[in-house]
């Protein structure tokens, strides 16, 4: 019994214990925090790159015949992947173009997606899917 009452006295090793069990703990927000700094990058990149794409639909150039053009769904869609910065191109899908009016006034949707795969070290959740989608009105 004197051991036992000398035992639970005994206070060595108590700071050990709780940096034990604490330790795990703090690691694991840390690991959460970059985790979300790059879910935020992949969304800055994302909405960059489609931002880019939507400017570039506005710009009429002159071609070789002097006739005001809007570039092309393709030239967009080059744009927008040109502009992408941070971005692991596995996971995109897209840009896709859609266009359509509102209004009287002739617009184009243009949507990308990014599957954003997340690392916790020992846990591989699922890959969050970003997206972006912007419209840009255009001259018909």
């Amino acid at each position: 019994m004197k051991r036992l009452l000398r035992l639970a006295r005994d206070a060595r090793g108590i700071s050990a214990l709780e940096f034990g069990l604490l330790a795990p703990v703090f690691i694991a927000m840390i690991i959460g925090v970059g985790q979300m700094g790059v879910l935020f990058q992949a969304q800055a990149g994302l909405r960059h790159a489609v931002a880019e794409g939507a400017r570039y639909a506005t710009i009429y150039v002159y071609n070789s015949s002097g006739t005001a053009m809007r570039p092309t769904n393709a030239q967009i869609i080059a744009k927008v992947t040109s502009s992408k910065y941070g971005l692991n191109s596995a996971y995109i899908t897209g840009p896709t173009i859609t266009s359509g009016t509102s209004n009287g006034a002739t617009y184009l949707d243009i949507t990308m997606s990014y599957a954003v795969p997340l690392d916790f070290v020992f846990y591989h959740p699922t890959a969050i899917t970003l997206t972006e989608t912007r419209r840009a009105y255009v001259q018909s």
